[in-house]
């Protein structure tokens, strides 16, 4: 058997090639997945443009030097296993490389999940080594893989964004600022803030390219969608939240130097990928530092808080409750488009690295080899 990659240049994200190696046998311990499928979305670019500060290449290291493995959330199927707690069949949910297979050492086993106990992870964020089971899995649901695969990471960090601003009060603002609103995590976001209105007052603005305006009008979670040349339509001196999903330094710059009563700026990763180098993004900043949201770090927070029963409870009923309405019929947010193959799924990155497409399509990508009759 062998498995097929697509490894990326790490200095140069649009540098990509495909890359089969004969399998090593497993160890006692381990266990072989065949990667039936798996999403790619901005949240993934968003990984590889910060995969050296954040660690993100480290979780699939490719042993050659310059060349990495964009992670992805999807499912596999387990095919080979010397584990005695993993059986052979059963299907996963989690992060894997971008490949046909990947191989785990599975611990810490329970009905719902287990952990990679690889050494070679052992010290990167817990959330990302976690595999879920989908026999026991609460947040599974059949028939809905490809938006599981696609929204599921996505919204997890969106609501701990909510979480997280409603942990500060909001940081004293009612207006929030959301960038590239178009994008998954931006809306799932959005829609999680608008959850507040009744209560808290929050109004939530989206920030967009023209070309998606009707669709950010469309979702009903945003009071306001306005293209990036239209911040003179807000008040100078609104209290407001920047919420940074594009990582554009221009429009970091300009929304800094612009709103005098701005609180605080999050940065959570970068749609704009030519522009997440830009000369004098994040320096020399105007009002409040542009601070980079970390979601391990508030599930830890809410863990210790909550108890890890009830983070899971309000996860759960949070995620189904966007599901139901991302998923409905009259009116669905997302259609997913299938890639497969190694020239399929090189072509699919290509397009999401160059932020194009329609924002209603989500790419889901497979590289494992179907049988002929497939």
């Amino acid at each position: 058997m062998s498995t097929t990659s697509l490894l990326v240049r790490k200095d140069q994200l649009a540098t990509t090639r495909l890359h089969t190696a004969t399998d090593e046998a497993l160890a006692d311990g381990q266990v072989r997945v065949r990667i039936d499928s798996f999403a790619l979305t901005s949240n993934n670019i968003t990984y590889a443009a910060f995969g050296d500060a954040m660690s993100y290449w480290q979780f699939y290291p490719t042993g050659e030097e310059g060349w990495g493995s964009i992670p992805v959330w999807g499912f596999a199927s387990v095919v080979q296993s010397l584990h005695p707690g993993v059986a052979v069949g059963e299907r996963l949910y989690g992060y894997w490389p971008m490949a046909s297979s990947a191989v785990l050492s599975p611990g810490r086993l329970s009905p719902e999940r287990f952990t990679d106990m690889a050494e070679h992870r052992a010290a990167l964020p817990a959330v990302y080594n976690q595999y879920f089971r989908c026999a026991s899995d609460p947040l599974y649901t059949a028939g809905t893989e490809d938006t599981q695969s696609l929204l599921r990471p996505l919204f997890i960090t969106s609501w701990l964004i909510d979480d997280f601003m409603a942990d500060n009060d909001f940081f004293g603002a009612k207006t929030m600022l959301l960038s590239s609103a178009s994008s998954k995590t931006a809306y799932g976001t959005a829609f999680q803030l608008h959850q507040r209105h009744q209560g808290e007052g929050i109004e939530v603005i989206g920030l967009t390219s023209p070309a998606n305006v009707g669709f950010c009008e469309s979702l009903g979670c945003y009071d306001r969608v306005l293209t990036y040349d239209a911040l003179s339509a807000l008040d100078a001196d609104t209290p407001c939240v920047y919420i940074d999903f594009a990582g554009n330094g221009a429009l970091r710059n300009a929304i800094h130097e612009r709103f005098t009563s701005l609180k605080y700026s999050s940065s959570i990763g970068g749609t704009h990928v030519e522009q997440l180098a830009a000369k004098g993004a994040g320096k020399d900043l105007a009002g409040p530092r542009a601070t980079l949201f970390f979601a391990p770090a508030q599930i830890k927070k809410r863990t210790a808080e909550w108890g890890a029963e009830e983070f899971g409870r309000r996860m759960v009923a949070a995620w189904h409750a966007f599901i139901a309405t991302v998923s409905d019929a009259k009116n669905p947010w997302l259609h997913a488009t299938h890639h497969h193959g190694g020239d399929a799924v090189t072509a699919a990155y290509a397009q999401v690295l160059a932020g194009k497409g329609d924002p209603r399509t989500g790419h889901v990508l497979s590289l494992y080899k179907q049988p002929a009759s497939a």
